[in-house]
Parts: structure tokens; sequence; C-alpha cells
């Protein structure tokens, strides 16, 4: 079988409305991939950077699928959140972005989003907190239910990932 190995870390995320956020991260691959090792799953520490607007976290990743086809090539999905000084935490984002199909070391900066309520919703979101969610992280993969929520634009996870490919070319799978 052909070989997908990921190696490399969740940096950071800035351009966020506030600090003191951490994330939770998921590697999502399709049917045809096998999970060979590591962990496709994970969630990074509190950082409340004080001079700056870039929150600092250097969460490893390194996984290692095996595949039949490039079908389903895995895709990495982030849930951004803030946490205020009572340690609640509070939705900021969502992003998705495809592991590069190329070999080599990659840095990317995965967009996030999050969804937006009515006016009443928006008006308890400013004092009280919290916020419209999905129900299940599989809308962030299914393109017609995600056209159909209505958005705001967030910050930016900042993603370096090491990317090697094997045996693609001997068992017949073209990236």
């Amino acid at each position: 079988m052909a070989e997908v190995h990921i190696i490399g870390q969740v940096v950071g995320a800035s351009n966020f409305p506030q600090n003191c956020l951490f994330c939770k991260w998921g590697i999502h691959a399709g049917s045809n991939w096998k999970l060979i090792s590591g962990t496709v799953e994970g969630q990074t520490q509190v950082d409340d950077p004080e001079y700056q607007d870039f929150a600092f976290w250097s969460h490893p990743i390194d996984v290692h699928f095996a595949t039949k086809g490039i079908q389903g090539w895995p895709r990495i999905h982030f849930q951004v959140y803030h946490q205020d000084r009572f340690g609640r935490s509070e939705l900021y984002g969502y992003g998705v972005c495809h592991i590069p199909t190329s070999p080599g070391t990659h840095a990317l900066d995965c967009v996030t989003w999050r969804p937006v309520g009515s006016p009443w919703d928006r008006f308890r979101q400013f004092f009280l907190g919290g916020g419209p969610q999905l129900k299940s992280l599989d809308q962030l993969y299914s393109g017609p239910d995600r056209c159909r929520l209505h958005t705001e634009t967030m910050g930016a996870v900042r993603l370096e990932l090491g990317v090697v490919l094997r045996n693609f070319r001997r068992f017949g799978v073209s990236a």
C-alpha cells in the first residue's frame, strides 16, 4: 500500500478578537485510508500573549497513513476557543484545510469562521458569551450543508507540516 507520513506542528493562531486561545484539532481521512501510527486528534494548551497578536502553541503532529487510492485525502480541522478570566471557554472559530499532496515542507494558514445567529443571539453572545455552534463536525466536510450557514470570518491557524510519500508509484497511486 502507498503511505503518507505527516510530521509537523500547529504553530499558533492570530487575528482573533481577543487572545487567551487554545484549539482542538483532528485529521479526517476517507474510507480508503488506514491509520498506521500516531494520533489523529488533540488539543493545545492555552496561550495568552501580552505583547503580540499571536498565540503560540507549538503542538506536535505525527501521523502515518496507508492508502489504496487518493480519494478521501486527509484534511485537518480546527476548533479555536477563547478562554476568559473565569476559565469559561467560548468557541471562536472552525477551520478546515487539506493536507498538501506534494512531499516536502509546507507552511499553511487555515482561515477560520464561526456561525452567526440572529440579532438576538448576537446581543446575548455579547453580554453572556457563547453563541451558535455546529451540532456535528461532519458539517465541516459536507459542502452543501456548510454553504447554507451564515458565518463571519475569524482569525487564522498557522501550521508547519512535512509530508512524506512512500510507494505511490510502486502501487500505481498517483498524487
